[in-house]
């Protein structure tokens, strides 16, 4: 029965109940992100039936190839909450600049940036999808933000979250009070709360990371990496087993619900860049919430709620999970951790040396 199920605005309301002063503006946002993510799993559901699957001719920002969903996803985010006065702008891993709001919406408490459509390399083969959001305190109600105004440290954010697109479709959700879960009623049309005060254990035997790019990883994570394969004879002195999705929230939905570390580390390839995933619309939400849960979320180097952007799109290396396993990450981190390039002028004898230790 209806009644005896706790619902998405049910919940909020109640969490509201607990800040006489609180004005509903987060409420309202949340609500409006989760209609959109309603309508993102309707397209994704009908798959090749809605003429969905596939690129449309373009890439974004990140020079990725644009599917077709991506698009969609990403205008359903966008009408669902630039109308309310909840907003006041937004960032969007499908556009290269902050989005603006329409002159005649007004202004709201609150700045929304988001990763409309994670993992959508996986939507032709039928593999979860989802959508990220993060929610910030805009630094002035009522005006329109400056680029500036969305570099926020992770640590600020009042609401982060994600929605998965599986065999059924959940809404994960922290407004800094746990992690608790809600899945879609498609008959009723409403998340319903199914899971509460998610905890990850501090122990794993479980390990994601991409293989194929191990001759690019760092000393730190190829020794890791090295030691878990080595299983019950090496000096973990226990087996592990290696998943891997290529979808942030499938590989974030499975650590919060089963345990476990992932890790997607900054590599050799281009060592300019600090890693490949982004800081503000995929590594914050997905750290907020890992952390809201018990885990840790490092870049190896430093917990990753108190990098301080300097880009909309700034890319970062990621590692999560288990306490245990991201405090031993850190550790071989701050071991010799020295890259030593082939190229002549990069190597130990020539004129420069790549450190990242």
């Amino acid at each position: 029965m209806l009644t005896d199920r706790t619902t998405l605005a049910k919940f909020l309301i109640e969490e509201r109940r607990r800040h006489p002063h609180a004005s509903g503006d987060l409420n309202g946002l949340i609500l409006d992100v989760a209609l959109a993510c309603k309508a993102i799993s309707n397209r994704v559901a009908l798959g090749a039936l809605g003429g969905v699957l596939g690129s449309v001719d373009s890439v974004n920002v990140q020079g990725e190839v644009q599917q077709k969903l991506d698009v969609i996803a990403n205008d359903y985010f966008i009408r669902a909450t630039e109308w309310s006065g909840h907003v006041a702008g937004m960032v969007s891993e499908e556009l290269a600049e902050p989005y603006r709001l329409p002159a005649e919406y007004p202004r709201g408490k609150y700045l929304l940036v988001f990763d409309p459509l994670d993992g959508s390399s996986n939507i032709d083969v039928n593999v979860s999808v989802g959508s990220i959001f993060s929610i910030l305190r805009a630094p002035e109600t009522g005006a329109d933000p400056t680029e500036q105004d969305f570099l926020q440290p992770g640590r600020q954010q009042v609401c982060a979250g994600y929605a998965i697109y599986g065999p059924s479709t959940m809404l994960m959700l922290s407004v800094g009070t746990g992690v608790h879960a809600f899945t879609l009623d498609p008959n009723l049309g409403e998340f319903v709360l199914t899971k509460e005060s998610l905890q990850i254990p501090s122990a794993t035997r479980e390990f994601a990371i991409n293989a194929s790019n191990q001759r690019f990883w760092e000393p730190a994570v190829q020794r890791y990496v090295r030691e878990c394969q080595a299983g019950r004879s090496g000096p973990r002195h226990k087996d592990f087993n290696m998943r891997w999705v290529a979808s942030l929230v499938a590989e974030t939905h499975r650590i919060l619900n089963r345990g476990g570390v992932f890790l997607y580390p900054r590599d050799s390839r281009e060592p300019v860049k600090a890693g490949r995933l982004r800081l503000l619309y995929e590594a914050n939400p997905m750290a907020f919430l890992i952390e809201q849960a018990g885990g840790l979320a490092s870049t190896g180097r430093q917990r990753v709620l108190d990098v301080v952007p300097h880009e909309v799109h700034q890319r970062i290396s990621f590692v999560f999970g288990a306490r245990e396993e991201v405090e031993r990450i850190e550790e071989y981190h701050r071991e010799a951790n020295e890259v030593v390039s082939t190229l002549p002028l990069y190597g130990t004898r020539g004129l420069y040396r790549v450190s990242v230790g």
